[in-house]
């Protein structure tokens, strides 16, 4: 990219925080209204008045001409799907990526939920993909390096059989929603930009359950796998700490209401 990175000190990263955090509870909203026969607009709407009440304005709405609040993306959509008159359907997965800006600092996650009964191959695609999210989590650690992330997410993924998304990568977040570095979910250890503490990561696995191979359709932001076979993408942010990398989001809202709704599982 060409930019120097952005090292935000802790007051930052806790405000950082309460952006993160905020956007885990705007997707625990989907995930109690998620369901077959709604559509991806009725939940893009919800979602901005729900980021609004809580004092925030939404992260992607109006950057580089995004449209919506929400970007939702269905089966063979990887990401950047655009909301609309599309009702989910029993067996659909779909990735919902959510921003915040709130207190000048961006909030980035993303979850792919299950909509009805999905396909058991569907359900092991969903669980690798938040494995390696762990995975490359554990290594955004201070004098580690972005290959060293993108390298855990490889192996983790490619063991399975998955196909590892090329194209798109992780990055820094703080007072821009996209700043160095970038953090591909695939690489060599001791490769990349090196990471330090007080950068603050969005890693995001996407993960592709055939082929890593993708594609743009013609709305100029939808991306979908060449095969048309489901994918799936998980997001955290995350502080680079020294020992431990510091989790800023949360999933935590979201399992809370699916387990409620009796459509969690292990």
């Amino acid at each position: 990219m060409g930019r120097t990175v952005d090292l935000l000190g802790d007051d930052d990263i806790a405000l950082l925080k309460e952006s993160s955090l905020l956007v885990g509870r705007t997707l625990a909203e989907v995930a109690r209204r998620i369901a077959p026969g709604i559509t991806t607009g009725e939940l893009d709407r919800m979602a901005e008045e729900f980021i609004r009440d809580n004092g925030a304005v939404p992260g992607f709405k109006g950057l580089y001409g995004c449209p919506s609040t929400l970007l939702i993306s269905v089966n063979d959509q990887v990401v950047h799907g655009l909301p609309g008159d599309r009702p989910l359907r029993d067996g659909d997965v779909a990735s919902v990526d959510c921003g915040v800006l709130m207190n000048g600092l961006y909030g980035d996650s993303a979850y792919t939920f299950m909509v009805g009964e999905v396909a058991a191959p569907v359900k092991q695609l969903l669980r690798v993909t938040q494995e390696c999210l762990a995975l490359g989590i554990e290594q955004a650690v201070e004098n580690n390096r972005t290959g060293d992330i993108g390298h855990a997410i490889q192996q983790h993924a490619e063991k399975h059989g998955f196909g590892v998304v090329r194209e798109l990568v992780g990055h820094g977040v703080g007072r821009k929603l996209h700043e160095p570095p970038e953090v591909p979910n695939y690489g060599r250890r001791g490769h990349g930009a090196k990471l330090r503490t007080g950068m603050v990561l969005a890693i995001e696995p996407m993960i592709n359950i055939g082929t890593k191979e993708v594609k743009q359709l013609g709305d100029g932001w939808t991306i979908v796998t060449r095969d048309g076979r489901p994918s799936a993408h998980f997001e955290h942010n995350v502080a680079v700490r020294a020992g431990q990398a510091e989790v800023l989001s949360t999933f935590s809202y979201i399992e809370d209401v699916l387990k409620a709704k009796g459509e969690w599982y292990d």
